[in-house]
């Protein structure tokens, strides 16, 4: 027999806090009832919030009784889910007096035999139990059958594979799947929890229904997939891929009703999805904490950022740790090199010199008349700074992020003048000058590889007294920075803000003198200082 299982005021409460509003939340639940859903998790209980009756994450059992008041579950079981550690047995009243019917306990492997009591615990005071086997493939199989006769002894009503990374393909799914069934008593439902990473999640859940010959099975979705990170299984297909194939009769109109009414409202606010991220997280087997920590660095090819994942320490990989990534990432970035000889031989070009940099700001094309006046009037030597300007001769260009390296690749492999620092990996021939990347950064900075801060650290460290700057117009809150928008980056507003901060007390150290030749933020602070 096959049960479906929708989750979207549990796994969708991810999205936008569990902030559905009352009526909302009333809304969709009645929607899947009218479906005949066998079984709908309304919540995610948590005894650290406060109780909202707008929300659908709460602190005890009761409260779901305030927020679903009134409401006729028909042949619907309702649900509930506890993270473990985060809610104690005192906050779940006797299963007679609330409106729920079921608790399902998600836990991490460190957790599994303590996860035990609780259900022990949960299941004495009446509630149908299922147990969620959280990243289930950091399990090996010899714990798998170890934690099998645990659930042997307690009887719970489920037991649930749970993809919460979305890195299954199906053999993987087929392989835990046999392994419970066929050490698990045979009355207990085996469950599956998909994410989307791959796109798998809804492919998965019928390639499973496919191999099941004697087993009842519980299949998760959520409406539209909404859902955690990539999402979920959407509900509405496995509704019709179940009515068609195994007969079911569930009413698939009124999931759709609350999917238009409801559902793709939150969507356009809340996007959720299949995505890059997601997916580079599904392919390296990690928590995707970490790939948005080497993404938010915006200096990283994405083959440098599998590099660095795949250094990561296996026992850490789905537990994000923020320390473990950061000193690998410094590791890997810093690529110690002997920089002396590209040092002197800079020294002896610039030392002294007119020298203008141009920073990849929209002031570059706006004041293109100005600039090329001052490079003719000065004399000046012209260095690029991660970038290729168009229309100005150049006389050499600094490159120190390499996912800026790997996007210019073709326009530079023919530049001679290349000076890059040494975590970049050249294509083609060696650089003409490369300098020790460990060297330039900025310690005491929350920032530490601004390409622009980190020249000027090298022409500090030369003795080069002054130097002109076009384009540095510091990176703009709600609009394009950049004179080219594939340049501009995709940060939140906080980090911008701390990188303009960061620039600034960097420049009001004055260790060189900075002539701004365009309009610049950090030239009015200079000013004002």
């Amino acid at each position: 027999m096959i049960k479906l299982l929708d989750c979207t005021l549990r796994d969708g409460g991810y999205v936008n806090d569990w902030n559905f509003g009352k009526s909302t939340a009333n809304y969709i639940l009645e929607s899947l009832i009218n479906a005949k859903v066998d079984f709908i998790e309304i919540g995610l209980l948590d005894q650290r919030v406060e109780f909202d009756i707008n929300k659908t994450i709460v602190p005890n059992t009761n409260s779901f009784s305030k927020i679903f008041n009134n409401i006729d579950k028909k042949t619907s079981k309702i649900f509930a889910m506890i993270d473990y550690g985060t809610c104690g047995i005192e906050n779940i009243e006797e299963s007679k007096d609330n409106f729920i019917d079921g608790i399902r306990i998600i836990f991490k492997k460190v957790n599994m035999y303590k996860a035990i009591d609780l259900a022990k615990q949960i299941k004495e005071k009446g509630y149908l139990v299922s147990l969620q086997l959280v990243s289930t493939t950091s399990y090996t199989d010899r714990e798998i059958l170890d934690f099998c006769d645990e659930i042997n002894k307690l009887n719970p009503y489920s037991v649930a594979i749970v993809d919460t990374y979305g890195l299954m393909h199906k053999e993987e799914l087929f392989h835990y799947f046999e392994i419970l069934n066929h050490n698990i008593r045979k009355g207990i439902v085996i469950g599956y929890h998909s994410h989307n990473n791959f796109q798998l999640a809804y492919a998965n859940s019928i390639e499973l229904l496919k191999i099941n010959k004697n087993r009842e099975i519980a299949i998760d979705g959520s409406i539209y997939g909404m859902g955690k990170s990539a999402g979920n299984a959407p509900s509405e297909l496995l509704a019709m891929h179940l009515n068609e194939f195994y007969k079911t009769d569930y009413k698939v109109d009124y999931i759709l009703e609350a999917l238009d009414s409801t559902i793709l409202k939150i969507y356009k606010k809340y996007y959720w999805g299949y995505s890059f991220k997601y997916y580079l997280s599904a392919l390296n087997d990690c928590h995707p904490n970490y790939i948005n920590y080497l993404i938010e660095k915006k200096t990283l090819s994405i083959k440098a950022v599998n590099e660095i994942i795949s250094q990561i320490e296996k026992s850490k990989k789905l537990n994000y740790d923020e320390n473990h990534i950061e000193n690998i990432y410094k590791i890997y970035q810093a690529n110690k090199v002997d920089d002396e000889i590209s040092r002197e031989k800079l020294k002896n070009e610039l030392l002294n010199k007119n020298i203008l940099l141009l920073a990849p700001g929209k002031t570059l094309a706006t004041n293109q008349d100005d600039i090329q006046k001052y490079i003719k009037d000065n004399n000046c030597i012209v260095i690029a700074i991660n970038n290729i300007v168009n229309n100005y001769k150049l006389d050499y260009i600094f490159i120190s992020n390499s996912k800026r390296y790997s996007s210019l690749f073709y326009n530079l492999s023919n530049f001679n003048n290349l000076i890059a620092t040494s975590n970049i990996t050249p294509t083609k021939n060696k650089f003409k000058y490369t300098l020790d990347y460990n060297k330039l950064i900025i310690e005491d900075g929350n920032i530490v590889d601004n390409s622009m801060l980190m020249f000027l650290q090298f022409l500090i460290d030369i003795g080069q007294k002054e130097v002109s700057i076009a384009g540095f117009d510091g990176f703009l809150l709600y609009k394009n920075s950049y004179y080219d928008e594939y340049l501009e980056y995709e940060v939140s507003t906080d980090t911008l803000e701390l990188m303009n901060q960061q620039i600034k007390d960097f420049i009001n150290k004055d260790k060189i003198n900075i002539n701004f030749i365009t309009p610049s933020i950090f030239k009015e602070e200079k000013e004002n200082v």
